[in-house]
């Protein structure tokens, strides 16, 4: 049975948007927003603030197993802050070696790693001594820094290393997000190594879905951006038709509740505005409610607006 994973979206998919896509269901499993090792081995509460799920035995208010990812160059110190991490029973440890970000690339961190597989096999053997076999273990890459010549000697220095699975995000860094995305080379990456992999990148609808299946002859899929633009695409490949807008609403109104209770005011209409923004890609009523959304500033008022168009039957409970 091919199985539908979460990405993590550093930024985007936070705790508050995981708990409203799984409560739509069709997911097997996701993976949470990097935790950056730097210097210093993080405490407890710095895993579960990036976290939450770990105080709820790992996963999403709605049973959605979630896995946490590191970030970090030093070998030693990945170890170290892997061996704090499994005491407190995660679904799975994953290793973030795709994140494209300036900031982390300055810090030699995600995708700047790809072009040193040597260095991606240590940091991979240096983790997988503190998990736990009963622990699934697995790491994310690109296909590299600004071109693929070394993404299948990278694949091979991970399964080397000791990870159980390898998720393919199908672009360079310098790609950024920028389509297309280079199925083929998941496909030149599969052939090349012995652990199962799983295919990422410009999975928006089912048709993207069964053409990056077939790209890359792999079953399993993990949906990015698409999953957020279309809160219910997971579902849509499994064959349910939940229906169109009128779905979405309650995902709305479920994440509004969130943010309410756990952003500050002044800076929950962000939030919102930014995940609105991406839903009227496949929604034209989110586009007009993000044109609504733009010009109010006050918490309080957004929650005035939303009642008034009916996305909301209450006011939100406000912590």
């Amino acid at each position: 049975m091919s199985r539908i994973l979460l990405a993590p979206l550093e930024g985007l998919a936070d705790p508050l948007l995981r708990n409203v896509l799984t409560a739509v269901g069709g997911y097997d499993w996701g993976i949470c927003e990097f935790v950056r090792v730097s210097n210093n081995v993080l405490p407890e509460k710095t895993f579960q603030r990036i976290c939450p799920e770990l105080l709820n035995g790992s996963r999403t208010e709605s049973g959605t197993p979630m896995r946490v990812q590191l970030l970090g160059s030093d070998p030693e110190l990945m170890a170290a802050n892997a061996r704090r991490l499994v005491t407190l029973d995660p679904a799975g440890v994953d290793i973030n070696f795709g994140c494209p970000a300036p900031t982390v690339v300055r810090h030699r961190g995600g995708s700047a790693l790809l072009g040193e597989p040597e260095l991606l096999q240590r940091i991979v053997a240096a983790v997988r001594a503190e998990v736990p076999v009963h622990i699934p273990f697995t790491a994310k890459m690109r296909l590299g820094i600004d071109d693929t010549s070394l993404a299948v000697a990278c694949a091979q220095a991970l399964q080397a290393g000791g990870i159980d699975e390898l998720i393919v995000h199908a672009r360079t860094r310098v790609d950024g997000y920028r389509p297309p995305a280079r199925w083929e080379w998941i496909a030149r990456i599969r052939e090349n190594i012995d652990i199962p992999i799983i295919a990422n990148g410009e999975v928006w609808t089912v048709d993207d879905y069964n053409a990056c299946r077939a790209a890359t002859a792999c079953a399993d899929i993990m949906l990015g951006r698409g999953a957020v633009a279309d809160p219910l695409l997971a579902q849509r490949i499994r064959g349910h038709d939940l229906g169109g807008w009128a779905a979405v609403v309650p995902c709305v109104a479920a994440y509004w509740q969130g943010v309410r209770c756990k952003v500050l005011p002044e800076h929950a209409g962000g939030r919102i505005k930014q995940w609105l923004a991406l839903v009227r890609r496949n929604y034209p009523e989110a586009g007009l409610l993000h044109d609504r959304l733009r010009p109010v500033k006050e918490a309080d008022d957004i929650d005035a607006l939303l009642l008034a168009e009916g996305i909301l039957r209450e006011r939100p409970l406000v912590a």
